[in-house]
Parts: structure tokens; C-alpha cells; sequence
């Protein structure tokens, strides 16, 4: 489920040094397909926003909702992720999404995630109106042609919110 190996490089510093490049390219580039998701979001920014994803992704908000009695679908496919989310929050709610403590393992051209995203959600017309959460993440992604990494699949969990969820998320 989250990646808790006790070190962060596979490839031994000893090795060829293009070895540890490359892991450590790939490492980057995995980050940064959860940073596009989070910034994506962020600047309600479609194409930024796709780009995290791979087109049969999916992402399952449910372990998070169910702390507050929600029971989204799993959302299934990068077009009605990006629709559902994109649909639901412009124009709506504000958002911000820190991402930190990421802890990653690359098995070929598949990878795991896991990080802590702090994930701020405001009612546009009313921020008084809130829901701050802290999440961790659980993410499986892919190596696509040319090397670029996306999400395959995105668990949200919750570890603690404050706030009012069922008004942001409905």
C-alpha cells in the first residue's frame, strides 16, 4: 500500500554512474507527475491538469470521503477525472495542494508514490466556508513512451480534516 522501504536510491552509489542518473531522472519525473496533478488543480489548468494522468487512470477518492460519510465512485478514465474534478471545483472552490514527504519504488517502467498532500479547499464566493485536508496518497504510475511518467491509479486517504467537506465535495 505506501511504499515504506529504508532507503531512497536502489542503484548502489558504487555503480555505474549513469545508473544512478537515470534513477534519480526517474525519481524526479515521477514527483512531478503528482505535482501536475496538485498545481493542475490549483490553476484549474486542463492541460497541465491531464497531464498527470494516463488515459485509463483511475482515481478513488472513496478511503478519504468515508471519513465524513461521502461515497464517491472510483473515477475511471483521465477524461472524466479531469472533467469530474475540473467540472466540480472551477468557478466554485478554491484550492492548494502541498506536497510533501514523497517516498518512491521503481520496479522497470512501473512505479509507487506515497506522499502527504495537505489539500485546501474554498468555497470561492464564501473561503469562510472550508474544508482543509490531510491526506496521504497512495499512487501507482507508469513509464509512457519517451519516458515521461503518470498515474495509472490515485488512492486518497484521510488522516485528519477540519472544516466542512460535504459542502466543498457535496
Amino acid at each position: 500500500m505506501f511504499v515504506t522501504t529504508t532507503a531512497a536510491l536502489t542503484a548502489p552509489a558504487h555503480d555505474d554512474a549513469t545508473a544512478v542518473v537515470a534513477e534519480l531522472r526517474d525519481r524526479t519525473e515521477i514527483l512531478d507527475a503528482l505535482y501536475r496533478f496538485g498545481l493542475g488543480q490549483d490553476l484549474k489548468d486542463k492541460d497541465l491538469f491531464a497531464s498527470a494522468f494516463a488515459e485509463d487512470a483511475e482515481l478513488d477518492f472513496r478511503p478519504a470521503a468515508a471519513k465524513w460519510g461521502g461515497a464517491p465512485p472510483v473515477m475511471a478514465g483521465r477524461d472524466t477525472i479531469v472533467t469530474t474534478i475540473l467540472g466540480l471545483f472551477t468557478g466554485r472552490v478554491d484550492t492548494t495542494h502541498q506536497i510533501t514527504n514523497p517516498r518512491i519504488a521503481i520496479d522497470g517502467d512501473t512505479a509507487r508514490l506515497t506522499a502527504l498532500v495537505e489539500a485546501q479547499h474554498l468555497l470561492t464566493a464564501d473561503h469562510s466556508t472550508y474544508a482543509l485536508l490531510k491526506n496521504p496518497y497512495d499512487v501507482e504510475l507508469i513509464r509512457q513512451d519517451g519516458g515521461r511518467w503518470v498515474i495509472r491509479r490515485l488512492t486518497i486517504h484521510n488522516t485528519w480534516y477540519t472544516g466542512e467537506p460535504t459542502a466543498v465535495f457535496g
